[in-house]
């Protein structure tokens, strides 16, 4: 694993887990030009537990197998209008969960959205890196989260 001033160098594309959300080996795209992290679900249905808002969604954990869905809860820390890389302005739910890579674990905020038209099911943006990643986008895939 390379190291620049204590923090961990990170490729373009990387595998991270999501453990609250029981999401393993899920490929990711580690972009710089986007503030927040999002995650492509499906299905996102709002609903209280107790005086707190949740949301339920599915998703997709695996790219190449599009047949397999999962069901999953998270609360909801906020709603968020944000401006898509088209430009277009859309409000989303913000939740908080850890993230897992490279040995490491933290919490990130990742806004729920619709990527199917993106390659990759997750963005990793700056508000998530900070403090801890440093970016090689000539590289893809330096972490390996197993062999750690």
């Amino acid at each position: 694993m390379f190291k620049y001033q204590d923090k961990i160098i990170v490729g373009a594309l990387e595998l991270c887990d999501l453990p609250l959300l029981a999401i393993e080996n899920l490929n990711i795209r580690v972009d710089t030009g986007a503030a927040t992290s999002s995650l492509h679900v499906d299905n996102i249905d709002e609903f209280q537990r107790g005086d707190e808002t949740w949301v339920s969604f599915d998703i997709h954990p695996d790219i190449h197998d599009v047949d397999e869905i999962v069901r999953r809860e998270a609360k909801v820390k906020a709603v968020r209008k944000v401006k898509s890389s088209t430009a277009t302005e859309e409000r989303r739910y913000l939740i908080e969960t850890q993230i897992e890579m490279a040995g490491m674990q933290w919490d990130i905020h990742l806004t729920l959205t619709d990527r199917s038209e993106m390659t990759y099911l997750m963005l990793l943006g700056r508000e998530a890196m900070n403090g801890r990643l440093v970016v090689d986008p000539s590289q893809e895939y330096l972490l390996n989260l197993k062999s750690e």
